[in-house]
């Protein structure tokens, strides 16, 4: 047990740090192919920081011997967005008012394009009811679903891209950390900090899971318990250290656009997955997974689309897990 604690502790510590340099690189890049902020954060960002729980999905799903390891896969499909809808929300309002001061904010409330938001939220909305039902139904043709939400992701993708409008130019970049010295560094030196980060976050990740179980085991918690709570914060962590780094930068605007393009990609491509290699049909504490993070994304679009949101409010979110937290116990 003192081994995985310590394994778990160094493998935190070594994804904040290539976080770090993820989150410098990932600006730079979106310089560079001239972006627009908030796509960096949808879309860049997002896909890089979601490979470590599309990965685990993948792996459970295609090369699962056993119905218990695919349904870790379908597990990780539906905890991602548990956690990203509530806790990684929570988490960015937390961070607001711990450097409230250091930001020199007059008030609480969050910069940030909240309609924008809340069409996101919407969306994802829309998406993840079609995926909650196709869990409680059996057909023959279901499989062949799973490629309308390959089909949504592409379409938020373009969709992203072709209305981000702030460009990153507008925004004061820290030098690239592999070229402190450079004013202007070049596309090929953002994308190897970039990329090199990533495969970092993604080895700390791995081994972050694997110490987290080992703990959930060493406190007697079943491995159904493991999957559906302690698992997936684990394996959106990436997500979680981003949005304190751009947080403490005062660019909370990236830190939710990463979220809320993480949460569309846990909404589409490891639920695709889910679908063409498993039944896909859930049990009680799937199904309450499903109920909590509905409540939770429609909590957020009211939040959003009323405009002005306080940090004070989105650290509210974390009720929500609380309650799946307590009702996942209840349910052994």
């Amino acid at each position: 047990m003192l081994l995985a604690i310590t394994l778990f502790l160094l493998s935190a510590l070594a994804i904040y740090l290539a976080s770090e340099y993820f989150v410098n690189g990932i600006e730079w890049l979106g310089r560079r192919l001239n972006l627009g902020a908030t796509a960096v954060g949808s879309v860049l960002a997002a896909f890089g920081t979601a490979l470590p729980e599309s990965a685990v999905t993948f792996i459970a799903v295609v090369f699962g011997d056993t119905p218990a390891m695919k349904n870790v896969g379908v597990g990780a499909a539906m905890g991602g967005p548990l956690v990203l809808s509530t806790l990684a929300y929570s988490i960015v309002g937390l961070a607001l008012m711990i450097n409230h001061k250091h930001l020199k904010r007059p008030t609480y409330a969050l910069q940030a394009d909240c309609a924008r938001l809340s069409r996101d939220q919407a969306a994802f909305l829309w998406i993840f009811v079609f995926k909650v039902a196709l869990g409680l139904v059996v057909f023959a043709f279901k499989p062949w679903l799973g490629i309308l939400f390959l089909l949504a992701y592409a379409v938020y993708v373009f969709s992203e891209i072709r209305d981000a409008h702030t460009a990153l130019e507008e925004e004061i970049l820290e030098p690239l950390k592999l070229r402190p010295h450079t004013a202007e560094p070049s596309l090929a030196w953002a994308a190897l900090q970039s990329v090199g980060a990533m495969l970092v976050v993604a080895f700390a990740s791995h081994i972050f899971v694997n110490q987290l179980q080992v703990i959930g085991h060493g406190l007697g918690w079943s491995a159904q318990l493991v999957a559906l709570i302690l698992s997936p914060i684990a394996t959106e962590l990436p997500e979680v250290m981003n949005a304190l780094i751009w947080v403490r930068q005062g660019k909370e605007r990236l830190a939710l656009a990463n979220i809320s393009g993480s949460m569309m990609i846990q909404a589409t491509i490891p639920s695709a997955l889910g679908i063409f290699f498993t039944p896909w049909l859930f049990d009680p504490a799937l199904i309450l997974s499903g109920a909590v993070t509905l409540m939770a994304i429609i909590f957020m679009w009211f939040l959003f689309r009323r405009g002005a949101v306080k940090a004070q409010t989105l650290i509210t979110a974390s009720a929500f897990y609380a309650v799946f937290a307590l009702g996942a116990f209840w349910l052994g």
